[in-house]
């Protein structure tokens, strides 16, 4: 990938209005948005994913959002290359690519290349796949924890995707996952503007709990019930994400949803913190408060030359 592609991306923990800013600079620098949240891939998920409803796409052109199975792993080096072919496309278009998202692993895929992790031979990821579901993610998680603390310190013990991912890299190449990270990179990345939302989790924890409560009122439990009936398995990739595990927990245990919510916002709290701890390290990045719109049409504008 050559430099000279330039995208603005915009990050933040979760729920600090990564979609409103977006929105905002693509309708000021006729740009399009693309997505690079590890959940907000997966299809059947919109809600509890807080993926952008139909009216917000429909200010501009969106890419990368709920079209992946539920049953398919996301890999962050593979999705790295899907943002890159999509930047590319809406550059072609004539349309600066604005980049949204949370997921810090994949945003350093894009922004240092990728890893050059080989092709993991498909019987090892059936193996550790198969552990995982007899077992359990906590279990494979303690696992983790003595063969790459460094890379289990940044995930959640309920993530089966990105635990059972750095169990088969070990597994197969006989290298931890922080090792490949730490390899030259394959391929460059392109020209990147990082412009982060500032938020303490103290002012996201309410905001958080609202975001929970507004998220059920439009549906969130029918969805997961939905998409269950389609993929009965709770340890598919799709409900990885914060809120199923939750929701399913509702549906098949009998939880009652006051303890589910509490639990969901509890997840929530802990990712966020994780996010802000993960981005706060970045030193690419230039903050904002989330309404700071008019800061950050002047720094897109400035790195894009317009």
């Amino acid at each position: 990938m050559s430099r000279d592609l330039a995208v603005v991306c915009l990050v933040g923990a979760t729920g600090t209005g990564k979609t409103a800013a977006a929105l905002a600079l693509a309708q000021d620098l006729g740009g399009g948005v693309i997505n690079f949240d590890s959940r907000q891939v997966y299809a059947g998920l919109p809600i509890v994913t807080a993926q952008p409803t139909p009216a917000e796409q429909s200010l501009c052109p969106h890419a990368l959002y709920g079209y992946v199975p539920l049953s398919m792993p996301v890999r962050a080096g593979a999705f790295a290359v899907e943002i890159l072919e999509q930047a590319k496309a809406f550059k072609a278009r004539g349309l600066v690519p604005i980049l949204v998202g949370g997921t810090g692993l994949y945003l350093k895929s894009l922004v240092e290349g990728l890893a050059p992790i080989p092709d993991i031979d498909p019987a090892v990821r059936q193996k550790v796949a198969a552990e995982c579901r007899a077992e359990g993610s906590p279990a494979l998680y303690d696992r983790l924890k003595h063969l790459d603390p460094q890379y289990a310190a940044r995930i959640h013990p309920n993530d089966p995707q990105r635990v059972c991912r750095a169990l088969e890299v070990f597994a197969a190449t006989s290298r931890t996952l922080s090792w490949w990270h730490r390899q030259p990179a394959l391929t460059a990345g392109p020209r990147v503007l990082e412009i982060g939302l500032r938020a303490d989790l103290a002012t996201l924890t309410p905001r958080l709990a609202r975001r929970i409560d507004v998220m059920l009122e439009a549906g969130a439990l029918e969805e997961v019930r939905q998409a269950y009936s389609t993929v009965s398995d709770r340890n598919a990739p799709g409900f990885s994400g914060i809120g199923c595990p939750e929701l399913l927990s509702v549906l098949l245990d009998g939880q009652t949803l006051i303890q589910a919510k509490e639990d969901w916002l509890r997840s929530t709290r802990a990712y966020a913190k994780r996010q802000l701890t993960w981005f706060r390290k970045d030193r690419r990045i230039v903050w904002h408060e989330p309404g700071e719109i008019v800061a950050m049409l002047a720094e897109a504008r400035a790195f894009l030359g317009a």
